[in-house]
């Protein structure tokens, strides 16, 4: 049985298609189209996702779409007249885009995909979250947590959800609380996002990179537009906030007498701790620092609020574990808090927890809740993408003019690989299927040695032509966890590190090995086993031999503003146009010189 799940019209466009129960392909439509959080209807990914089964859409059981366009629009159209006439502008340009093709999604899919009518199914936004993270656990029951920005009309949900695992029980997935439109959290996050001078969308990741540079000294100010309650539950000041009646601001006249003038984006960002050379009385320092501060201040906020709803969920279901999904799940600093301080010994969240990770969860839901097929699969990896011939990489390498070398030796490649990283050379690294997510996790990734505390700087204004202050993640070999972070619980059953979704704490020595990916005493940190991807852990393996620092820099393979590469030819364009010395595709090594 094949099913096809589609998610679009928002942000992040994705397709992902399951065989009888399992994944066979997953991706988001932007490494395609190369525009960056791509939200049109997500025909590349589809056409990728069938051609790697290899079959046409008349072999396809169902298509599922991730949420219910009528109760949205629903949603968009009432809320537009409740705040008439600020709304005017954004209403006349929400009923044109919706009325256009927003709304008819089936028709669409059934002229683009190319299925009948009664192969079409919907999933609720918030359920396909749910489904997205539950059924890809290795989970037999869970309590379900999603939070994200908003779906139909919900922005939180809990529930709890069983898998039958052998065919003789019943799947089930049951959302009893949530959270409704205007009440969100991932707006509030959003809104700023773009007080910091960060893109709605693309740069809450800033907001919760620059958070550590702060310190959380306005809850008073955040408590006057936000309240949040013990049982999780929260309340927004709509005063502050216009995200619900226009499309380009989302926050409000009041909100920037409260809060002060919005950072401007190109300004400079420098304090005392990202630079303690700085003179800390500098207006331009104080700014800076006052925009920290409210961006620690934030985070703090988001964090209290996720643990507050997981301790009262917990109460109500005696769940030892949980599953969670939408947006808000991506806050790897949040997250690296949720073990210790909320009462669940186990955590699982959906790696590609935002909209494109819909797709995968709709189909999901179908699978198992409405056709009550029992539980097949474990989210143990995430390479679900397009992968590349070596007849596709001589065709791209011919055509760019840099020359290269063959190494089809696979421990001599990875130590040649080593010897370039040791000599301090920055490594682009393209293997195998590309990942589904948000994440570079070891397929189209750029590695460098974090022993070098110059090579933050080196990478991130030389090669990624990004802001200065922001961190790299470290990877490390699994079995090496516990010799350099605190409060990590065992590796086998741990999914967290292996996506790169939880911050953690350096242990203070060991620490201090590693100062190019050591953020402020902690590490967006992805753990690596050789089953999962051979060659990007013996890379890392070989370097921790040499040197005795299983470690190494990795962040994803592109430049700002840009998706992470997708093909042979995007992975030597990208190369091309930054600082990276070295670019390993498959077996061949290309190199400037």
């Amino acid at each position: 049985m094949y099913i096809l799940g589609i998610s679009c019209f928002y942000h992040d466009s994705a397709a992902a298609l399951l065989k009888d129960g399992l994944v066979i392909a997953a991706a988001e439509e932007e490494r395609f189209s190369r525009q960056k959080h791509d939200s049109g209807y997500p025909q590349h990914a589809i056409n990728f996702c069938l051609q790697t089964a290899g079959i046409s859409a008349a072999d396809l059981d169902y298509v599922v779409f991730y949420e219910k366009p009528m109760l949205k629009f629903e949603r968009i159209f009432k809320t537009n007249l409740a705040a008439f006439p600020h709304s005017w502008r954004t209403f006349g340009e929400a009923m044109i885009a919706w009325l256009g093709d927003k709304l008819w999604v089936k028709a669409q899919i059934q002229e683009k995909v190319g299925v009948p009518a009664d192969k079409i199914l919907f999933a609720d936004h918030h359920a396909s979250h749910a489904a997205s993270a539950f059924f890809a656990s290795p989970f037999k029951e869970a309590a379900v947590l999603t939070i994200d920005g908003v779906g139909e009309w919900t922005t939180t949900a809990k529930g709890i959800a069983t898998a039958d695992w052998d065919g003789s029980g019943q799947n089930t997935l049951v959302l009893s609380e949530e959270q409704r439109f205007p009440h969100s959290l991932g707006l509030l996050y959003s809104a700023f996002t773009a007080y910091l001078g960060f893109r709605v969308n693309n740069g809450e990741y800033k907001v919760m990179g620059m958070s550590p540079y702060g310190e959380p000294n306005h809850m008073d100010k955040l408590e006057k537009i936000f309240k949040l309650y013990d049982d999780g539950s929260f309340w927004l000041d709509m005063d502050y906030f216009s995200f619900h009646y226009s499309h380009t601001r989302t926050y409000s006249d009041k909100f920037i007498k409260l809060f002060g003038p919005p950072r401007v984006h190109s300004d400079n960002f420098y304090t005392a701790k990202t630079n303690p050379e700085v003179n800390p009385h500098d207006p331009q320092v104080q700014q800076n620092q006052y925009y920290a501060d409210i961006a620690a201040s934030i985070q703090r906020v988001t964090e209290e609020a996720i643990i507050k709803m997981l301790r009262k969920l917990h109460e109500d279901t005696g769940m030892t574990r949980v599953c969670m999904a939408g947006g808000v799940a991506l806050n790897s600093k949040a997250n690296g808090r949720l073990l210790s301080e909320t009462p669940f010994d186990e955590i699982f969240i959906q790696p590609a927890a935002g909209d494109s990770g819909g797709a995968l969860g709709a189909a999901l839901y179908a699978y198992h809740v409405l056709l009550g097929q029992p539980r097949k699969f474990v989210q143990e990896h995430n390479y679900y993408g397009a992968e590349y011939s070596d007849a596709d990489i001589e065709t791209a390498i011919a055509q760019s003019g840099f020359k290269h070398e063959v190494e089809r030796d696979e421990t001599r490649l990875t130590e040649r690989v080593v010897d370039d990283i040791l000599q301090g050379k920055v490594i682009a690294w393209f293997q195998g299927r590309f990942e589904w997510g948000p994440r570079a996790l070891g397929s189209r990734s750029i590695m460098a040695d974090p022993r070098r505390a110059d090579m933050k700087d080196i990478v991130n204004t030389k090669i990624k032509f990004r802001e200065p202050f922001r961190p790299f993640a470290p990877v490390i070999v699994e079995e090496a966890v516990d010799d350099y972070f605190e409060g990590i619980p065992s590796p086998n059953s741990y999914y967290l590190p292996r996506f790169m979704l939880t911050v953690h704490r350096f242990k203070e020595g060991p620490g201090q090995e590693v100062p190019a990916v050591n953020h402020l005493g902690t590490g967006r940190l992805q753990t690596v086993r050789r089953e999962w991807n051979p060659r990007y852990y013996d890379v890392v393996h070989q370097f921790g031999q040499a040197t005795g620092t299983p470690i190494l820099i990795n962040t994803s393979f592109n430049l700002r503003g840009e998706p992470i590469v997708n093909t042979p030819a995007n992975a030597l364009k990208t190369f091309g146009n930054s600082g990276l010395d070295t670019l390993v595709l498959g077996n061949y090594l290309v190199r400037k010189e």
